[in-house]
């Protein structure tokens, strides 16, 4: 009934809690489950210990670090082509999460219990048991210019921002989003089959907006979702966000080990998804706005070196925003 995807890349420590997280959730519901980790060629021993101390636990070798895409499609893929057809469900798990009590169950009950919703996800908490923000609308090209980006710092509470992040909506009912961070995101098999696998042009960052957009709507180039859009699509949307369910999130613990990579994957995503559904023209805009916003944040970590303010701090960050910049001239909008 149930398949749990783990991918995982030097978090070993983090991994070995998050299934044990997992397998306790599955026995507080009485929910079998089958779990695949899928290892992006990790150098920490993380097969090993699985192996070790979770055998049941079912391992896929990447040989590589495919990313979180092709990492998940790894997997997906040795589902769906299964004889007897595969799960009715898939969990989306990121190997830094740890699922609270009968989290996993309850998110299955959900979908068991509402035949038309495609797609579940809990509320995040981070590891000091802050809320962490994971509802989301569908961006608009002033969400990309503004949400997540240098010029972010300038004016942090920005209409457009609030509006992706539906803050004008109680984060403690259960409620339709248009999409949702995909730290831990249960997905019907059946709307898989229809959409399609993750888009692998996207190596990390962005893949989980752009294929629930799919998982819902079903086609292989949706229109984009802006304007009064976006609004009617919220309003039909069967992704569920269920606050009474609770997964603790150590955001960012694999992406963390490599800074440069991080800010390059993560903006190349954002990229390529404004070329994908607003074209060329918005997204050429978009790359020149980001740089311009790096070259800010450049300028801001020099003015503070030469103030004598946390040097080593400093020079780490222009050396990363050097490179990134180096980066997007680089990068070839896909």
């Amino acid at each position: 009934m149930l398949a749990i995807v783990i991918v995982s890349w030097n978090v070993k420590e983090l991994l070995r809690r998050c299934l044990t997280a997992v397998k306790a959730s599955l026995a507080a519901g009485n929910l079998a489950a089958e779990i695949i980790v899928v290892d992006n060629d990790s150098h920490d021993g993380t097969p090993a210990m699985v192996r070790s101390e979770f055998p049941d636990v079912q391992v896929i070798e990447a040989g590589a670090n495919l990313g979180f895409t092709a990492g998940n499609n790894l997997a997906l893929r040795r589902l769906l082509q299964r004889p007897d057809g595969g799960p009715e469900f898939v969990l989306l798990l990121n190997p830094d999460t740890e699922p609270v009590a009968d989290a996993i169950p309850q998110l299955v009950a959900f979908l068991q219990n509402h035949p038309a919703a495609i797609a579940v996800g809990p509320r995040l908490l981070y590891g000091d048991g802050s809320l962490q923000s994971s509802r989301r609308r569908f961006p608009t090209p002033l969400t990309m210019v503004w949400e997540s980006t240098p010029w972010e710092r300038l004016w942090p509470n920005n209409p457009w921002k609030r509006q992706y992040h539906c803050a004008d909506r109680d984060p403690h009912r259960i409620q339709r989003v248009g999409w949702l961070v995909g730290a831990a995101l249960l997905v019907r098999t059946a709307a898989i089959r229809q959409a399609g696998l993750l888009d692998e042009r996207f190596f990390m960052y962005s893949e989980e907006l752009e294929w629930q957009w799919r998982l819902q709507w079903r086609q292989p180039a949706p229109p984009p979702p802006n304007g009064s859009r976006s609004e009617s699509v919220e309003v039909g949307s069967q992704i569920w966000y269920l606050p009474e369910v609770t997964v603790i999130h150590h955001e960012g613990q694999s992406s963390e080990q490599v800074p440069v990579g991080r800010h390059r994957y993560f903006q190349a995503s954002r990229l390529l998804l404004a070329r994908m559904w607003y074209g060329w023209p918005a997204a050429a805009l978009l790359r020149r706005l980001i740089w311009l916003g790096y070259q800010y944040e450049l300028v801001v970590e020099a003015l503070k070196l030469a103030l004598g303010h946390r040097p080593a701090l400093r020079r780490q960050r222009i050396v990363t925003y050097r490179q990134v910049l180096d980066a997007l001239d680089r990068l070839a909008i896909m």
